[in-house]
């Protein structure tokens, strides 16, 4: 079998699951969409399990940073596994190991054992690299920033839908008749459940490229077995490469500032405007409802871009796109009015959720032989950005409003950093055409080159 560019889908066919395409399309946003109910699940119910265990400000910080601690090192290994045994094999393991905490973070009976349950969570988080590693596998170039970017939203749409239905979980265990002390612990193991099931659906319902299974084609494709021969070493190539990092910050800026909104909002609207956990949880839901479109429209703007200017129109579109975030946030943190505050939250949520699909529609082309260590880099900064601003957010001394202003500043600044991220002359502004037909086998080593689509 020839392993060309060519066996990768030149569209997108929504309606079609026909494809192994196609079904690692859908199964993976489906996947990832769960993924963020085990991962967030217990943010939107924060503020009864503070009463409960008398957590103080800074322990809750503390909380927020564990759990995207360990999905920073825990990102970069699911890259390099991804490159060694492919997708399929890399997403069931971590639905498998990851739903243990989240079944029993429930046993908590103190600060010290749920910091470390909510560390144990964030493994989970390491779903994401799978996730945009097994699209850009399976799409070409045209519109691989666009695929990425929708099935990285739609799932990340999970985010802001466990804001609103944990509280409903929550409330229907009360219902039932449980104290509120027992309620959010049994609510939890809905999500850990949903992840133990979604491993066996992953690992025999998808497959790792459009050829086959990487262990499978290891064994009894020659050319593939060169192939991989070839990428070895990659994670050195891509650690050496300082566009590699600048990414990295430039993603910390965006999904680490989505991830941090994801944990703190509901405490922000309940402590900042007198709201009940459901109220504050709805309008926190909305900040994640913005990505059922926005990060799809920061991978087409980035594609888009891409196709008539090259390279550099997607990292300038990118920058763009970050600077307004930075702005936005700033804005944000000022409004005390409730209803400009909801409004302020969705504006900057456009641009965060755009930024982050913007990024990933220039990671890509980064280096082809090794796609998976940079996704795993470029991921790891998204949560350590999120470190870095929960460590703002979590002294004392500093209000939600005073460290959402200053990260705001901060995410402006790095926006420029997107404007040094260059690539070779003679491949920077150059396209390569595809006919919509009769998609053209393009060699390995070409495909960082643009492609365009015939008018």
């Amino acid at each position: 079998m020839q392993l060309t560019e060519s066996s990768k889908a030149v569209k997108i066919d929504l309606f079609s699951f026909n494809t192994p395409q196609m079904r690692a399309f859908h199964i993976t946003w489906i996947t990832f969409f769960l993924c963020f109910f085990g991962w967030f699940g217990i943010a939107p119910l924060m503020a009864v399990v503070r009463e409960e265990l008398h957590l103080t400000k800074a322990q809750i910080g503390n909380i927020m940073i564990a759990s995207v601690t360990i999905t920073i090192f825990a990102r970069l290994l699911i890259g390099w596994l991804c490159d060694r045994m492919g997708p399929r094999t890399t997403y069931s393991m971590v639905l498998l190991f990851g739903s243990i905490p989240v079944m029993f973070i429930g046993m908590s009976d103190s600060y010290e054992s749920f910091l470390l349950f909510r560390l144990a969570i964030g493994v989970i988080g390491a779903s994401f690299v799978i996730t945009q590693y097994h699209t850009s596998v399976m799409f070409a170039p045209n519109v691989v920033g666009t695929a990425n970017a929708v099935v990285a939203g739609w799932g990340n749409l999970g985010g802001g839908i466990t804001q609103m239905v944990m509280p409903l979980v929550f409330a229907g265990f009360v219902g039932l008749g449980y104290v509120e002390s027992d309620a959010w612990r049994y609510a939890m193991i809905v999500p850990g459940v949903g992840l133990f099931i979604m491993a066996f659906v992953y690992y025999f319902a998808t497959q790792d490229t459009p050829e086959g299974n990487v262990l499978e084609l290891r064994k009894t494709n020659a050319e593939y077995r060169a192939k991989q021969a070839d990428a070895k070493g990659s994670f050195w190539t891509a650690c050496k490469d300082y566009r590699v990092w600048i990414l990295f910050l430039i993603y910390g800026c965006c999904f680490g500032v989505e991830i941090t909104i994801d944990n703190i909002a509901a405490l922000y609207f309940m402590d900042g405007f007198d709201l009940s956990l459901a109220q504050a949880g709805f309008i926190a839901g909305a900040f994640g409802m913005m990505n059922l479109f926005a990060r799809a429209l920061g991978g087409m703007f980035g594609d888009k871009a891409g196709n008539k200017y090259g390279l550099s129109g997607r990292v300038k579109i990118l920058g763009i796109f970050l600077f307004a975030e930075g702005l936005g946030i700033m804005l944000f943190s000022q409004m005390t009015y409730l209803p400009l505050a909801i409004a302020t939250m969705i504006l900057f949520a456009l641009f965060v959720k755009m930024s982050n699909g913007a990024t990933y529609s220039v990671v890509p082309f980064i280096n082809k032989k090794a796609m998976g260590a940079v996704s795993g880099i470029v991921g790891a900064g998204g949560n350590a950005g999120a470190v870095m601003a929960g460590f703002v957010l979590k002294s004392e001394g500093v209000t939600y409003q005073e460290g959402l202003f200053a990260i705001g500043g901060v995410v402006a600044l790095i926006s420029f950093l997107a404007f040094l991220i260059k690539f070779p002359v003679e491949i920077s502004n150059t396209k390569i055409i595809e006919k919509k037909e009769e998609p053209v086998s393009i060699p390995s080593e070409e495909l960082v080159l643009e492609p365009a689509m015939l008018k």
